[in-house]
């Protein structure tokens, strides 16, 4: 009879595990896990790594809450905050077969502009990005992307 009980309460305590951890979901530690923000060149790398890399921890902390993102093609499109960090999310450790280079255009206190290239092997994509310091962090508060 004790074994008995014994069996049962490990098989609920199980169960209890189980079920906390598909209450989580997959990957739910990761993507709200804290990144260093705190410089400018800390967010543009952690920007890089998440739209090249498939970086997945930090994406809500790494937008501004007005971040707002343009796309200039035949059909130009502009996307929301949530809607990016949506699509970053579904791209989750997808790396992209490119070379990426960034140049700072122009950076002050609390504030840079940065040209980030993805060479494709048929096409480039241009990226500007605007960060900015919001308190002791820095966001993205804009991305204007455009291909040749």
């Amino acid at each position: 009879m004790n074994s008995l009980v014994k069996t049962f309460a490990a098989a609920a305590l199980i169960a209890v595990s189980t079920f906390t951890m598909a209450a989580e979901g997959p990957g739910s530690k990761s993507a709200k896990a804290n990144v260093n923000l705190s410089t400018a060149d800390f967010a543009l790398d952690h920007y890089v790594a998440v739209t090249t890399e498939g970086e997945s921890a930090g994406v809500e902390q790494l937008f501004a809450e007005d971040f707002s993102q343009k796309i200039q093609a035949s059909n130009a499109q502009s996307h929301s905050r949530d809607a990016v960090i949506k699509s970053l999310k579904k791209q989750k450790g997808e790396k992209l077969n490119c070379l990426v280079s960034t140049d700072i255009i122009e950076e002050s206190a609390d504030y840079m502009v940065a040209k980030v290239t993805l060479k494709f092997e048929d096409f480039t994509k241009t990226d500007l990005v605007t960060l900015e310091r919001v308190g002791n962090d820095w966001k993205v508060s804009k991305s204007i992307n455009s291909y040749k």
